[in-house]
């Protein structure tokens, strides 16, 4: 490992099998037992239990195979560990500074490092390899509380952050959930009350029956909020009616050119297909992955449909959404409705947006659901004055607009905690975070107390431990001859 540059003063570069013992387990990952009296541990730093323990103190744990390679662990009480396991303990010194050193490291100083090609593993000279920083020994405690304390508050933080995504997607859901229930305008509805369904459609004519009529579910499913198979008798909004969908927009569906007519494919008409409603779910769509021609819609039954059509894929994934931003074709994993003038396009994407739960309790099918068109057919959906449902849009896209700026400002603080981690530990390692603590304690960073004088002591002590070598005496071959 490069050595640190411009150490502090009382601080000096030791190798890591200097200040600790480096072994690995003996037991077979097979010979744990979950009800053991000592934590085992495996490669995966999966704490399991054992009925045995070689191992007893304060504990740096690094897997020496597999997936885990480069992360260390920090424990402190008895253990076991499996063979493959390395353990480093008997530290003179204070084993949180190592363990912070080696969380910083370990990792990348053995990434060129790791042996094997279907499995990565570690050996015994990737420790003698190590080097550190090695600070006096009181300074290693303050380094290591400090560095406790102060990326505990970045964890904290840390965790905080990565909550954001799943929180900010509950707000949508429920701003959703309030947009087609009715509450989100409802202070906004209070003050026009004239503005009801019954007046949005007094001069609508319902459009003729589709040509799959009478094959239309008679069943009845109730949604979760805003839509059903079937009527239901009563409507939770006073000025809002169930309406069947086929009086207010005609339903379309999709198709697929043949794949074996080459000529039917690259053109310029844009066809939508699930990876495209999955990659623009929720939004207007403009362009397509795979494109048709005219020759491709004149023998085929798919269609071209107009701008402001929305499609909702009712196969394979079953609710996607997507509002066509100019005039394109579906494949047939689409139901796709194109509005008339007492519907806007962008509530109707929202509503479906919003109702996703109810397509799968309209849909059939244990593996893959599927929404049938007998129910699509008898679909009704809870319908808003028109000027309500572009006041339900409009403050739909707002908060989701300041959500949206929320998320990215917690992805981007996220960042930067990440990298203040390693800002922190870095300072911890060139000296920077004990500076203050140096200046008012000199006399426990100097003579016996410097850590150049500590190092030579665990040195010396280390020395007298080794087992003397027993002198051998070589016996000479006889030669025998002939």
């Amino acid at each position: 490992m490069t050595m640190e540059k411009a150490l502090p003063e009382g601080w000096v570069n030791s190798d890591l099998t200097d200040i600790c013992t480096v072994k690995t387990g003996k037991v077979d990952a097979n010979h744990a037992k979950e009800m053991g009296k000592y934590t085992f541990f495996t490669c995966a730093l999966e704490p399991l239990k054992a009925d045995t323990f070689s191992f007893e103190g304060e504990l740096i744990i690094l897997p020496g195979n597999g997936a885990n390679v480069g992360h260390v662990g920090y424990f402190k009480g008895k253990i076991e560990a499996y063979q493959r396991t390395y353990v480093l303990h008997n530290f003179p010194i204070v084993p949180r500074y190592v363990y912070w050193h080696l969380s910083r490291n370990w990792k990348a100083e053995n990434e060129e490092k790791q042996f094997g090609s279907a499995t990565n593993y570690i050996k015994m000279g990737n420790f003698e390899d190590y080097s550190l920083p090695l600070p006096p020994l009181a300074e290693q405690q303050v380094v290591a509380d400090k560095l406790d304390a102060l990326l505990a508050q970045v964890e904290t933080t840390k965790t905080r952050l990565e909550r954001v995504p799943e929180t900010i997607k509950r707000f949508r859901q429920s701003v959703l959930a309030a947009a087609v229930s009715g509450k989100l305008t409802e202070e906004w509805r209070e003050s026009r009350g004239q503005l009801t369904t019954n007046s949005l459609l007094q001069n609508h004519k319902p459009l003729p029956r589709p040509a799959r009529w009478k094959t239309r579910s008679e069943s009845f499913i109730q949604g979760v909020n805003a839509t059903a198979v079937g009527k239901p008798e009563s409507s939770p909004v006073k000025e809002w009616n169930w309406v069947q969908m086929v009086d207010i927009a005609k339903m379309e569906s999709g198709h697929t050119p043949s794949r074996s007519k080459p000529e039917y494919w690259g053109g310029d008409v844009c066809w939508i297909g699930i990876k495209d409603a999955n990659v623009n779910h929720t939004n207007t769509i403009y362009d397509t992955e795979q494109k048709t021609n005219e020759l491709g819609l004149a023998n085929s039954a798919s269609r071209l449909l107009p701008a402001g059509t929305v499609c909702i894929s009712r196969t394979a994934s079953v609710g996607y959404v997507v509002k066509m931003g100019k005039p394109m074709a579906t494949s047939q994993d689409f139901v796709n409705w194109v509005p008339t003038e007492v519907v806007n396009p962008d509530w109707l994407k929202w509503l479906f947006v919003a109702e996703k739960e109810s397509l799968f309790r309209f849909g059939k099918g244990s593996t893959h659901t599927t929404v049938y068109f007998p129910e699509w057919l008898s679909l009704h959906v809870l319908l808003p004055h028109i000027e309500e449902q572009t006041q339900i849009v409009r403050r739909v896209e707002e908060l989701f607009a300041h959500a949206d700026a929320v998320e990215q400002q917690a992805k981007a603080a996220l960042e930067k905690v990440n990298n203040l981690t390693q800002s922190i530990l870095a300072k911890a390692f060139r000296g920077e975070l004990t500076a203050d603590w140096r200046a008012a304690n000199p006399e426990l960073i100097s003579g016996e107390n410097s850590a150049e004088a500590l190092l030579a002591r665990i040195r010396e002590e280390r020395a007298a431990q080794k087992p003397k070598k027993r002198a051998t005496t070589r016996r000479k071959k006889k030669v025998v001859s002939d």
